[in-house]
């Protein structure tokens, strides 16, 4: 995908046009500031998934970071023709969820999950969103016992990420349409999202079942993917400096009063209140994308992560979609610490608090093992030589 992955293919430069086309590129190749953030978005996605902490989506609101770099991208690879950018978006999206898909059925399957009587032909027609993600994909919330190797609600986690890819499936689907109406109308298509999250987002027009989640992902979260065309075609570098810095706070703090007055299940969670999430991630990633200084290399003291940076941006749907295949694996890992003499129940509540620090020490030797075993599928999505673990040792891979 265009976020979790490395990107367009060099383009030529672009050609002259009205004041909302493309701005001329000064050259092709990595921005590695956009690489900088990509990384910190999956770090930040994994920190979360493990720990729970809510303060961490205003910190650094990564979905909608990873939105406006998609649309960033998107928008750069539009210069070719449509159906072969989209092409190669889908190809590079699907190879990996099939694998995915594949082993995360397998075991469902193998646990004994399956169609409720009359109702197989459903079954089957939703069970295919989890090798192409048009809509949400059916799981149990229980299977298994608490007691198994795995949790019984690992299912629930499987899925957890799901919902991007599908949404992010539709936004490349629909770019080629969007892009042609923000280069026509391009405030108001930019802050349209915005207004149809105050609709759909706050059950003012309520939609009922997936579609309705679905609905609201795309709007949530579409100010954000065009605010990455934004910044492609250098509309904000136009407007005067002192613009951006002055307005994006006010769309934040309009989502933090939200946030605060309409709470979510787990409290003041940007994940749970739509409203707040699409407003404080479009004042966010206008600043971010306003500074955007174009890197060619990492920077200082950056520079030593530059390998870290260049595997996670390579190998980002694996760690995106693997990251919590790996939390899964953490437990039954860590289970065997309560049978240590004197644990139980002497220290159980030391133990129980010592859970999420060291699942998130396991975590990263696993994502390795899990990017090793099927994270080449990236490379063969993207038409590139395979590799293990791809650190820039050789020369980097030509952007798609």
């Amino acid at each position: 995908m265009t976020s979790l992955t490395t990107g367009p293919e060099p383009t030529p430069p672009a050609e002259g046009g009205p004041s909302t086309e493309p701005a001329p590129a000064r050259k092709e190749g990595r921005d590695r500031y956009l690489d900088f953030l990509r990384t910190l978005a999956l770090l930040r996605v994994v920190v979360y998934h493990t720990f729970g902490w809510a303060w961490l989506t205003f910190v650094f609101p990564s979905m909608g970071v990873m939105f406006a770099l998609a649309g960033s991208l998107m928008a750069r690879s539009l210069r070719r023709p449509a159906l072969g950018v989209i092409r190669s978006r889908v190809r590079r999206l699907l190879l990996p969820l099939w694998i995915y898909g594949v082993v995360v059925l397998t075991i469902l399957f193998m646990q004994g999950w399956g169609p409720a009587k009359g109702q197989e032909g459903w079954f089957w027609l939703r069970v295919l969103c989890w090798v192409v993600p048009v809509g949400s994909p059916p799981f149990p919330w229980h299977i298994g016992s608490e007691s198994g190797l795995l949790s019984d609600t690992w299912a629930v986690q499987a899925a957890a990420p799901l919902w991007y890819l599908r949404a992010y499936f539709w936004f490349v689907l629909l770019s080629p349409l969007m892009l042609w109406l923000f280069r026509r109308m391009p405030w108001q298509t930019l802050l349209a999202p915005l207004a149809l999250t105050a609709i759909f987002g706050t059950d003012l027009v309520d939609i009922p079942g997936q579609t309705g989640s679905a609905v609201t992902d795309f709007v949530t979260f579409g100010a954000c993917w065009i605010l990455g065309f934004a910044h492609h075609d250098k509309l904000l570098d136009r407007l005067p400096a002192y613009i951006p810095p002055s307005l994006a706070p006010l769309f934040m703090a309009f989502g933090l009063w939200w946030a605060a007055t309409h709470p979510g299940h787990d409290g003041m969670d940007l994940g749970d209140i739509p409203l707040a999430q699409a407003f404080w991630s479009f004042g966010f990633c206008v600043l971010l994308l306003r500074i955007s200084p174009q890197w060619d290399s990492l920077p200082g003291r950056l520079a030593r992560y530059d390998k870290i940076v260049t595997l996670s941006n390579s190998r980002a749907v694996t760690i995106y979609l693997w990251h919590e295949m790996a939390l899964v694996a953490s437990i039954p890992l860590l289970d065997p610490l309560w049978k240590i003499p004197g644990v139980w129940p002497d220290h159980a509540d030391l133990l129980t608090s010592l859970y999420p620090p060291l699942m998130f020490l396991l975590v990263w030797p696993l994502l390795a093992l899990f990017i090793v075993a099927v994270g080449w599928a990236e490379d063969v999505a993207a038409k590139r030589r395979p590799r293990l673990w791809p650190t820039g040792a050789g020369k980097r891979a030509r952007r798609e």
